[in-house]
């Protein structure tokens, strides 16, 4: 795929991203808002698999796949959009296994031995009905292990590293409007920015990277 194309997807899937947002209080007809949902990850799955020249680059274009799918599934099944996206999370945490960073500093080693216990520490206290908390706990531990590998990766951490962090985040406060922010109406646009720029930065860190190396080869 060429550049200019790669742009102009990038361009539709903020595009979509954005507008996604505003029509949130629209009387659309169903599937619009489920597809409008999907489109922005689903635009980027799309340039991924356009620049894919190798298992690392299918891999990304598998887990933006992925994570499309589990933004529609999510608005008919809760358990099916949280399967979509712990498989996606496994995808990832494969690619960037296979992409394992040298040497790392102390602090950032503490790091990702920190973020998952801590997460899922966090996630399990969030929900007010306690029955759920186990499922919101197992599921924090796969998108926290997904964020702390993509940390420990050779990729770019103040995109890829970044990106899968905000993805964590946002995560952890949707298991926050399930207790002390329920009712409230600013985590709806936090959840969306957060994840939607974190989809974007991994996408931007994992192929800038792998472009880089296709270059200098």
């Amino acid at each position: 795929m060429g550049e200019g194309r790669t742009k102009w997807l990038v361009a539709a899937s903020a595009l979509f991203a954005f507008s996604y947002m505003a029509i949130w209080n629209l009387d659309l007809p169903q599937p619009v808002p489920i597809i409008w949902k999907g489109l922005p990850v689903a635009l980027l799955a799309l340039a991924a698999a356009g620049l894919a020249k190798g298992t690392d680059g299918w891999l990304l274009a598998a887990v933006l796949g992925l994570g499309a799918l589990g933004d529609m599934l999510l608005e008919l099944s809760l358990v099916a959009g949280a399967l979509a996206f712990m498989a996606g999370h496994g995808v990832a945490i494969w690619l960037y296994a296979r992409n394992r960073r040298g040497a790392m500093s102390g602090s950032q080693k503490a790091l990702v031995l920190l973020v998952v216990p801590l997460s899922v520490a966090i996630a399990w206290m969030l929900p007010a009905d306690r029955a759920g908390a186990a499922g919101v706990a197992v599921y924090a531990l796969c998108v926290a292990a997904m964020a702390a590998m993509a940390w420990r990766s050779r990729f770019p951490r103040l995109r890829t590293g970044l990106g899968a962090m905000l993805f964590l985040i946002s995560d952890l406060v949707i298991f926050a409007r399930m207790g002390p922010a329920a009712g409230a109406l600013w985590p709806a646009f936090v959840i969306w920015a957060l994840y939607y720029g974190g989809q974007l930065l991994i996408f931007a860190g994992v192929s800038g990277t792998l472009g880089s190396v296709r270059h200098r080869a």
